[in-house]
């Protein structure tokens, strides 16, 4: 049988490396500049009551999906969760662009300072990516299943 096109096996590792800055450089700028994380979860609407929660969970769990893709074998795991996690991130920001007046960024760093417009093409991208490795990965896995059997 063939081996797998290599393009289906690198890809995933490029879309992994960039989840990996993301969520790594997302979780280290809340967690540098907590005081203000802190403060902008508490103002957001609809989470606020959750963001003594939120403040420690949010970035715990940027680092957990990049510790994930660290290891090739749960690469398929750590894309859906970052696919989930993006698609949360997404859908609460447009509901709070749509349905209300408050609308505070708990982002932190660079990521803080994109408009709204961007800031949710930036998601969706990310989304893109996210199901992009995921149709990859499960082909590259389909493959190994064949040749193996």
């Amino acid at each position: 049988m063939e081996t797998p096109n290599m393009t289906y096996r690198i890809v995933p590792r490029i879309i992994a490396l960039l989840y990996i800055l993301l969520f790594v450089y997302a979780a280290t700028s809340k967690l540098i500049d907590f005081k203000h994380f802190r403060v902008q979860l508490g103002l957001s609407p609809y989470i606020s009551n959750l963001a003594d929660w939120i403040v420690w969970i949010l970035p715990m769990m940027e680092y957990a999906i990049a510790l994930l893709f660290l290891f090739p074998k749960y690469t398929i795991h750590a894309l859906y969760a970052s696919l989930f996690v993006m698609t949360a991130f997404t859908a609460y920001l447009f509901i709070v662009l749509n349905f209300s007046d408050n609308i505070p960024c708990s982002c932190g760093g660079i990521l803080e300072t994109l408009g709204w417009k961007a800031h949710l093409i930036f998601n969706i991208l990310f989304m893109l990516l996210a199901l992009i490795g995921i149709l990859m990965a499960h082909k590259v896995s389909h493959q190994n299943q064949n040749t193996t059997t």
